[in-house]
């Protein structure tokens, strides 16, 4: 068997000629999506999200703004200028790039951030309203990963068992909840886990997002599951993969996710897709 690959770049770019559809329709009604992406620092990595982030924004018609600020900016500064834009009636959603500079607290930063505007979803009334099934905006990531499984065929996953390997805030915990809510029945696993493997050769579908090279391998996996690689790492080539072993894995598996060409594309696309929700509720309003 050599698993069927759910190519999440293709998926992307379907799922945003949608969003850029849908703002035409709402720009006909006055209203542009708009964006805010702050960057604080000088971090690479960051700089390439951010960036990639606003191409983004202007290729699906959004209105889009990039605002750097210098490592020692303090965090009294950022938090009134996360202020500023929650009152902004053009800016639809904020995303404050992590990580941030040492000396300001990340929590404090995205708990400034209005919940109407918190397209992250990392808010705790975005997390609560997750929970207990409210609306609410859902955490990007995981968001992304179950279009993915969608994509498909696989919407109400009643019946099947998932295991998420990973306990982050902000894919994990999330991504437990939304398998959870689309009726799976679902294992989180981490590093307290006593025996990994014998908890994902029991999944029909496993979501690895920890950040750790071959956490998953062949052996691991039941014959025909779906396996989503949520990871992001190098391998000693310095070349980007995720933390399966894809070249083991996808014998045994169904359906898998590549990095890079998975996860990633989609991540964006739902970051997307949240800031075009918040201008749809504007609308409504």
């Amino acid at each position: 068997m050599t698993a069927q690959l759910i190519d999440g770049n293709a998926l992307a770019q379907t799922t945003r000629e949608q969003i850029a559809s849908q703002t035409e329709i709402l720009k006909a009604h006055g209203i542009t999506p708009g964006l805010a992406v702050v960057l604080v620092g000088d971090n690479p990595a960051s700089q390439v999200y951010v960036r990639n982030k606003v191409k983004a924004c202007e290729a699906v018609g959004f209105h889009s703004v990039l605002e750097k600020y210098d490592a020692s900016m303090t965090e009294a500064e950022l938090l009134a200028r996360v202020e500023a834009l929650n009152n902004d009636p053009a800016i639809h959603g904020i995303l404050v790039q992590l990580p941030l500079p040492e000396h300001i607290d990340d929590h404090q930063v995205i708990e400034t951030i209005s919940p109407a505007k918190d397209v992250d979803g990392f808010h705790v009334a975005s997390a609560g309203a997750l929970m207990v099934g409210e609306v609410g905006f859902k955490a990007c990531t995981p968001y992304g990963c179950m279009k993915m499984l969608e994509s498909i065929g696989l919407k109400d996953l009643r019946g099947k068992h998932a295991v998420v390997i990973g306990r982050s805030n902000i894919v994990g915990k999330p991504m437990a909840m939304m398998l959870l809510a689309a009726n799976a029945t679902v294992t989180i696993c981490h590093s307290g886990t006593a025996d990994l493997a014998a908890m994902t050769r029991q999944a029909d579908i496993v979501v690895a997002a920890v950040g750790k090279r071959n956490v998953l391998t062949a052996d691991m996996v039941k014959p025909g599951a779906v396996v989503i690689d949520v990871g992001m790492n190098r391998n000693d080539e310095g070349k980007l993969c995720g933390d399966v072993d894809f070249e083991g894995v996808k014998q045994v598996a169904g359906y898998i996710t590549p990095v890079p060409g998975g996860v990633g594309p989609m991540t964006i696309t739902m970051l997307l897709q949240n800031t075009l929700e918040a201008a749809q509720r504007q609308l409504v309003a």
